[in-house]
């Protein structure tokens, strides 16, 4: 072979080595990437060739569904029962703009396509069956969702609902909402819908009861009466407490307030929490110091993302400069939290000091129903023992038997809560967040821990209007939950 020919010849051979090389690449190493690009209509595609699978409620309601679709290559569209009230729970799944929460993450169950059902899959190879998505049973109660959301009705806020028992999310409600049926398809309506929600100034698509954070206002003195009492700064919460009025913050000149008319100075612990003492609990987070207080509200779960399995956003309890520091104790300043953190506050409490990982996928199933996966209960962390857990019981009992959560009380039932006006705004100029926390219990144990926030209203600023706008709220959801074990 002559010269010209042979470096035509290794040329093209390198080609070739390069193609072969490229196509292994492509086929092998980025081929999962591709898969799961946005841009790769083929998967949307695939998503919607055939039934996806339901969400479950109540152990085998189903609140999604599947319908066909016509002219287009996508041939199911989902659409969802009472899809505002059960948004904040499934989320969406469009063939336009993919998919959240549950619909999202139990994305490979719902299609069919997930490794646990490849013996499904290989089955109806031969059998001839054609492709269905599995199941996700949620730990959802209906009639407390329904509780929350029509309790929440025009209102914006939102609800968190635990069994303190297990951690089983019983009810998650956020107001507005949205229907995800109106832009479950890939039309020109669809599309409008979707950004008609993307502009909403009152942010529909929001999950507060995850994915927003409010100062918790006095609702967060229950964590800091848990602080006093396992550090052992108070251990009689019907003794007095070193508490002056007016009590000086720290490193100021300035006088933390009481709200109303209240006597607090030397109040017990219970007391303070029945009337809602700031300079009590003030006191105490400044006596107790920054990091103490830091590592009481980190074992209630404060300064970590939570997994339910859906993304919790961070509560966050502030490293802060002493005047911050008591603010922060009484539940404002940089002081934040999720209704799910302080539904998880209560929880801790009503299960005596243990505190659950919060979850609502039960189960996993199959297209043919049989369970694939089953959610084994696991505890989170212990934030206070058992002995100061019913302290704490007594007092939020107190609370609501001859205190400010008085609208809380169910016939029958012992309910512990505690209501909070947290301040927001510029000089707190704006209406003031009402919230109210609680946990019942029943002669089998706590059946139900609750945290609402209200965030517009015309509540005035003291803490009955966490009892006059939240309490009753909480009140329906834990009426609601023990009705449905009856």
């Amino acid at each position: 072979m002559n010269k010209p020919l042979r470096r035509i010849a290794i040329f093209c051979g390198v080609l070739i080595f390069a193609l072969l090389a490229r196509t292994n690449y492509l086929q092998y190493v980025k081929a999962d990437e591709l898969n799961t690009r946005d841009e790769n209509r083929r998967v949307r595609i695939e998503r919607y060739a055939h039934e996806r699978g339901d969400i479950i409620v109540d152990g085998g309601k189903a609140v999604t569904g599947s319908k066909e679709t016509e002219d287009s290559d996508f041939k199911y569209k989902r659409f969802w029962q009472d899809g505002p009230m059960w948004a904040p729970v499934t989320g969406y799944s469009s063939q336009a703009f993919d998919a959240s929460q549950l619909e999202k993450l139990e994305d490979g169950i719902l299609t069919g396509n997930d490794d646990q059902l490849f013996f499904d899959r290989t089955m109806s190879m031969f059998t001839g069956d054609k492709k269905q998505g599995g199941n996700v049973v949620t730990t959802l109660n209906s009639a407390a969702q329904k509780a929350a959301f029509t309790g929440l009705g025009d209102k914006k806020g939102a609800v968190a609902a635990l069994d303190p028992q297990t951690g089983a999310i019983l009810a998650l409600a956020s107001t507005p909402s949205y229907d995800p049926s109106t832009f479950a398809g890939n039309s020109d309506k669809d599309s409008k819908a979707w950004q008609a929600l993307q502009k909403d100034k009152d942010k529909p698509m929001l999950n507060r009861a995850l994915r927003e954070t409010y100062p918790p206002g006095s609702t967060f003195k229950i964590v800091t009466a848990a602080a006093a009492l396992e550090n052992g700064l108070y251990t009689d919460i019907d003794a007095k407490t070193k508490s002056p009025v007016p009590f000086r913050l720290p490193q100021t000149s300035q006088d933390l307030p009481n709200e109303g008319n209240i006597q607090c100075e030397n109040v017990s612990l219970r007391e303070a929490l029945r009337i809602s003492c700031n300079t009590v609990f003030g006191k105490i987070s400044d006596d107790l110091g920054n990091q103490k207080m830091i590592d009481q509200a980190d074992k209630f779960g404060f300064n970590k993302d939570i997994f339910t399995p859906v993304r919790a956003t961070a509560s966050i309890y502030p490293k802060d400069v002493p005047p911050q520091n008591a603010m922060a104790g009484i539940g404002q300043a940089s002081n934040r939290a999720t209704p799910l953190q302080m539904a998880m506050v209560a929880s801790a409490v009503a299960n005596d000091g243990k505190l659950m990982q919060p979850y609502m996928v039960a189960k996993r199933q199959s297209p043919g129903l049989d369970d694939i996966y089953t959610h084994e209960p696991e505890q989170l962390s212990q934030p206070l023992s058992g002995e100061n857990a019913q302290k704490i019981q007594e007092m939020m009992k107190t609370v609501v038997e001859s205190g400010t959560g008085s609208n809380a009380k169910i016939p029958g039932v012992t309910v512990g809560g505690k209501t909070g006006t947290a301040q927001h705004g510029l000089g707190n100029s704006e209406n003031p967040y009402a919230w109210f926390v609680s946990y019942a219990k029943t002669d089998s144990g706590s059946p139900v821990a609750v945290a609402v926030v209200v965030e517009d209203s015309k509540a005035t600023r003291d803490d009955i209007s966490g009892g006059g706008l939240a309490a009753p709220i909480a009140k329906k959801v834990m009426q609601a939950v023990i009705d449905s074990k009856k």
